[in-house]
């Protein structure tokens, strides 16, 4: 089984992972979070209702009650479980992989993410001993528990009225379908935004450029403010402005600045990944902010934030965190606060893209992606160099490197999950960026 790693379970199913293996993670979380309630939702997958089903029986078998969340998104199922004080949660979701996958996000009390360090590894080792499961004498039962009009409702407490916007919105159909009109209504533009797991016009990953190709035609054709669209689970949200051109999603950190430190008057910490641009942080320290950069991903990001008692947070993925929302992400959320800010921009006559252009101030590589399996010496070897001729002014040894010069910073640092190694770099000049990306790619060719 292949299927355990840093954030979650997740893998294709029947080959990563079978409905024994959900039914056995079912019986080891009742005895790792020590409880007698787990709530449980679930994403449209094809797949969904089974391993629904064997994770309830492996729950069920340890005594345990299951309360039924069923169709949710994944932030829907981190509200139930703050809400209703449960001990321990599954979504039940791939969230932006394609069909054949499928998956599992687990979270504790207050909705804290469980990660493969914070628990998951203990499940699978005692799945990989073969430990006995016997059943409970009395098992536990499974009780439907809908939350869904008393979320929305708490999404709607941060709305305002976008009538002044015309907005443009991709599903995926994806869970975002399950709320998003009930919180929008039906003025914006949208498209797929049927409930669809084996979904048929795009894959559920908006950072893949091709998937976002639909909503920026629409955005254009229709000339729209801006464009929204989600993810597989809805647990991240992305943009695009009214040019139809994609926002690099650590930008919109700094857009969330507007809303919180200035609106709300807020002053404090905030939280960006190792990966976020330097421009967020110069641009949100005279708002007030103190920045914080951490480690990648929900199973350290939700942590981090509730440990430096954050405002909000964000990552280069489209995660954004909210001290609100119980330190966790939420896309749903995001977009809303969002939309806030570009709408009373828009009253101003400011633009979606030239906020943007005053965030935005670095050239940027993007994420660029080595295969490799000699990470770490490559990574090694690159930070040799760049600090060997020139002195960093700042670093970072978590996640990889991260390394800041007067006029320019790296990033490179180990895929959780596949052979890559992951590198991202800006600078204060395209021709200096080009520079810096081409003895880079020279440095790593030699562990190829």
């Amino acid at each position: 089984m292949g299927a355990f790693h840093a954030y979650d379970v997740r893998g294709v199913y029947n080959k990563d992972f079978s409905k024994d293996d959900a039914y056995k993670i079912g019986y080891f979380l009742v005895d790792l979070l020590k409880t007698d309630r787990v709530l449980v939702g679930r994403d449209a997958r094809e797949s969904s209702d089974e391993i629904f089903d064997y994770l309830a029986r492996g729950i069920t078998d340890a005594g345990a009650n299951v309360y039924n969340l069923g169709l949710a998104t994944t932030p829907m199922v981190y509200y139930a479980t703050a809400k209703g004080d449960f001990k321990a949660s599954v979504q039940i979701t791939a969230s932006h992989n394609p069909r054949e996958y499928n998956g599992m996000k687990v979270s504790r009390e207050n909705a804290e993410p469980v990660g493969y360090d914070t628990g998951l590894k203990v499940i699978e080792e005692r799945m990989k001993k073969n430990d006995p499961i016997v059943p409970a004498s009395t098992k536990g039962q499974i009780i439907d528990y809908d939350i869904k009009v008393e979320y929305v409702n708490f999404l709607n407490g941060f709305k305002r009225n976008y009538s002044n916007l015309k907005i443009g919105i991709d599903c995926s159909n994806g869970m975002a379908a399950l709320i998003v009109k009930d919180i929008l209504g039906s003025s914006p533009l949208y498209l797929y935004d049927e409930l669809d797991g084996t979904f048929p016009n795009h894959e559920a990953n908006p950072l893949i450029p091709e998937n976002v190709v639909d909503l920026q035609n629409l955005v254009k054709i229709n000339g729209c403010d801006l464009g929204i669209i989600f993810d597989g689970d809805a647990d991240r949200v992305m943009f695009v402005d009214e040019n139809g051109r994609f926002i690099s999603p650590d930008l919109m950190i700094g857009v969330l600045g507007h809303y919180f430190l200035q609106e709300k008057g807020l002053k404090g910490n905030v939280l960006q990944d190792i990966r976020t641009s330097k421009a967020v942080g110069e641009y949100l320290t005279p708002m007030g902010a103190t920045m914080h950069t951490w480690r990648v991903g929900r199973a350290f990001a939700a942590k981090k934030l509730r440990e430096i008692d954050g405002i909000f947070g964000g990552e280069l993925a489209g995660h954004y965190y909210f001290r609100d929302f119980f330190y966790s992400d939420s896309g749903m959320l995001a977009c809303i606060l969002i939309l806030n800010v570009v709408s009373t921009m828009k009253a101003q006559g400011i633009s979606l893209s030239q906020l943007i252009a005053r965030i935005g101030t670095y050239a940027n590589s993007g994420e660029i992606n080595f295969k490799l399996e000699r990470k770490r010496e490559a990574m090694d070897a690159v930070r040799q160099y760049f600090t060997s001729i020139e002195q960093p002014t700042a670093s970072f040894d978590f996640d990889g490197y991260r390394v800041e010069f007067p006029d320019w910073w790296f990033n490179i640092r180990p895929s959780n999950t596949e052979p890559y190694l992951r590198f991202i770099a800006e600078a204060k000049s395209h021709e200096m960026l080009e520079n810096k990306i081409a003895k880079t790619r020279e440095i790593i060719s030699k562990f190829s």
